[in-house]
């Protein structure tokens, strides 16, 4: 990623402290147990550490830890029954899901020989699981639950854990990094359109305007010739060119990618859309020429780069590589009825890393379709399986929703004029997905990743707290 980020989740295990003076050795077997569940929390976040809670004072003290990180979510691990006290206070003033993940340490009982404070510390399977939702729930607070066991290993739960990981890393990444407009969102396309500032208030993700003024003097400073060289030499690894590539015919392209990574850091850019419609003629017809294959060597580190101006696909691609590693915008481009599939896809910049069933290419056009000037066009070529759409909107009153569809690419004919696409077979028909999707309200264009990720986006829209819905699985 040209800008890190890393998401901060608050961590405590709750249990009831009258237990403790009846029964000590739960003690030793309750701060083992949270210590080896910690071990289950991906590296890849922060954790902040509560504790081991017993009491709604010790609670009291988690939730001023939670507060003061600005948490990202709230993992809570259920060691026995405890009373919700023990976990309101750490939570109350957090507007951050709580998971309650309820873990038993053995599969199973040896029924003869369980006493009390083996069935407290290894085999309550939490029965205050209900509680504590319900007092969620009454608290006004997202929850959700994972219930698996420690004995043997739980795959499916810590995949669970992961999952709510990940869907962290999204609200951070809005939160620590803007996104870049540059010029404005190409004219008419009103579905593009958006609020800054309601964007701000309720995704969080601040808007840095630029003009495309700057933008042309951008590579202006950059002269470091073993720099320039070391990236035109990546711009070749990446991408075939039509008619053969070489450093010299890729050097300013290089030039202007060492500058947008330079300015992509300085401006904590985690995002940019953008659209040019002047003339397209000097230095602006230069870097107007090359900034689809530039941008997408911006989408390769971590910086989604949408066209057309289009701020809610960039954050849609943005989630989808924040929790997929890919994330390459797309529209409908057609319907091919013989074989009932949807040909999806878009022209402009894109993902290197779902071109995974051939290196992407870069060939020159003398005309950029529905927009000013030519230059150089890039493809990529995702996988046939899986892939996840998510498209961003909004309704007439500002609010968000997330639109999610899985289908399978499959392999077949392709088109061939320099646009990204794909053979999409959907679980309805090609006519009644176009009719769903577009029924459910969304922009133009989506965002597609490689894989089944509508549980993990699922997740992401409770952190954000807007709905989400879900057209095919």
């Amino acid at each position: 990623m040209l800008v890190e980020t890393k998401a901060k989740v608050g961590v405590f295990s709750i249990a009831l402290g009258a237990y403790l003076p009846q029964f000590p050795s739960l003690v030793p077997e309750f701060e083992n147990q949270y210590s080896d569940f910690k071990k289950r929390i991906p590296d890849t976040v922060e954790l902040v550490d509560g504790g081991l809670v017993t009491t709604k004072e010790m609670a009291m003290s988690a939730g001023d830890k939670f507060r003061a990180a600005d948490v990202d979510l709230v993992i809570m691990q259920l060691l026995t029954y405890a009373t919700s006290y023990n976990m309101l206070p750490a939570v109350r003033d957090l507007d951050v899901p709580v998971v309650l993940v309820n873990l038993q340490k053995k599969k199973a009982p040896d029924y003869a020989k369980t006493d009390t404070a083996t069935w407290l510390g290894e085999l309550y399977a939490c029965g205050a699981v209900g509680e504590m939702v319900a007092d969620l729930d009454r608290a006004g607070k997202r929850h959700a639950v994972i219930t698996g066991v420690v004995e043997g290993g739980d795959a499916e739960a810590d995949e669970q854990i992961r999952d709510w990981c990940l869907a962290a890393q999204v609200r951070r990444r809005f939160r620590d990094t803007n996104i870049g407009q540059i010029g404005r969102p190409y004219p008419g396309m009103m579905d593009l359109y958006i609020d800054e500032t309601n964007l701000y208030h309720r995704m969080w993700l601040y808007t840095k305007q630029f003009d495309w003024e700057k933008m042309w003097a951008i590579a202006d400073d950059v002269t470091d010739k073993d720099i320039i060289g070391k990236k035109a030499e990546e711009i070749l690894d990446t991408f075939e060119i039509e008619g053969g590539g070489s450093i010299e015919k890729v050097w300013d392209m290089a030039r202007y990618v060492v500058a947008f990574e330079d300015w992509v850091r300085k401006e904590k850019l985690g995002f940019v859309a953008s659209h040019y419609d002047g003339f397209a003629q000097g230095v602006a017809g230069k870097l107007d020429s090359m900034l689809i294959p530039a941008f997408s060597m911006l989408i390769k580190e971590g910086t989604a780069c949408a066209v057309e101006g289009d701020i809610k696909v960039a954050m849609a691609m943005g989630m989808l590589k924040t929790i997929s590693g890919t994330g390459q915008l797309s529209e409908m481009y057609s319907i091919d009825f013989d074989e009932d599939i949807c040909i999806i896809g878009h022209s402009g910049s894109g993902d290197a890393d779902i071109s995974q069933a051939a290196k992407p290419t870069m060939k020159i056009v003398p005309v950029f379709h529905g927009k000013t000037g030519g230059g150089y066009l890039t493809q990529f070529y995702p996988p046939a399986g899986p892939i996840t759409f998510l498209a961003i909107t909004q309704d007439r009153d500002g609010n968000f929703k997330f639109v999610v569809a899985e289908g399978v690419n499959e392999e077949g004919p392709i088109f061939t004029f320099g646009d990204t696409n794909m053979r999409m077979r959907f679980t309805c028909s090609a006519r009644d997905f176009v009719n769903r999707w577009s029924e459910a309200g969304p922009t133009h264009h989506m965002a597609a990743a490689v894989g089944r990720h509508t549980e993990t986006i699922k997740k992401v829209a409770k952190i954000f707290n807007i709905p989400v819905e879900v057209i095919t699985v």
